[in-house]
């Protein structure tokens, strides 16, 4: 799983990858909210946020991800113990909240806590499920195998049940931030409508694609 730090203290930044790399996940550090920011669409699946950074504060971080990213877990670390300042973090869509300071075995816990509500199943019909935990596509007991951008794109669209995805958010999100031609959008959705059941992903003319109301957790 792929982790996003918002954290300007260097060295405590440093022990936080240290620790969740031990537990085998991904972590991008970032020590400005505005580079942050620019970064939340490149398939994370945890936010983990301090409040007082510079350039762009975490709660306007936390906002902008809960605007597109509903279902990704966000836990807002912070030396700032005010009541008011942690309602509004929970106001605005946090998971969960961590003061500091803290031992890292409270965030590790807290993290695996989060991440568990990433071990489910998406049903696309009676046969077919994705595991959004193990990324692994299967038509009954058999598994299907998917290449790295067939499984962005279904934890992007899955994170995201039934709204419309944008071709720019594809882009962001699937090919991480980088440049790509929209024949090579419309190769990937070909691949994997061969992969899932008829009419599991549908187009909207003009603004991008979404899974099929049938599609379900």
């Amino acid at each position: 799983m792929k982790i996003l730090v918002l954290e300007d203290n260097k060295t405590l930044s440093k022990i936080i990858k240290i620790g969740l790399e031990k537990e085998n996940y991904r972590v991008d550090c970032y020590d400005d909210g505005s580079k942050a920011l620019d970064s939340i669409g490149n398939g994370y699946h945890l936010f983990i946020l301090d409040i007082n950074v510079k350039s762009l504060d975490g709660i306007t971080v936390l906002e902008n991800i809960k605007n597109y990213y509903k279902e990704v877990p966000v836990l807002i670390i912070s030396s700032n113990h005010e009541l008011d300042k942690i309602k509004i973090c929970y106001e605005k869509g946090c998971n969960d909240y961590i003061k500091k300071p803290f031992f890292i075995y409270e965030l590790i816990q807290k993290v695996k806590n989060l991440c568990q509500i990433e071990n489910r199943y998406i049903k696309f019909d009676d046969n077919y499920r994705y595991s959004f935990y193990h990324h692994i596509l299967y038509n009954k007991d058999q598994k299907i195998i998917l290449a790295k951008k067939e499984v962005l794109f279904l934890d992007l669209f899955i994170n995201n049940l039934h709204r419309i995805i944008s071709y720019e958010e594809l882009e962001t999100y699937v090919w991480e931030g980088e440049h790509t031609k929209m024949d090579n959008i419309r190769a990937l959705i070909k691949r994997l409508r061969k992969k899932l059941p008829k009419g599991s992903i549908k187009i909207v003319i003009g603004l991008g694609y979404t899974l099929s109301n049938n599609v379900s957790n």
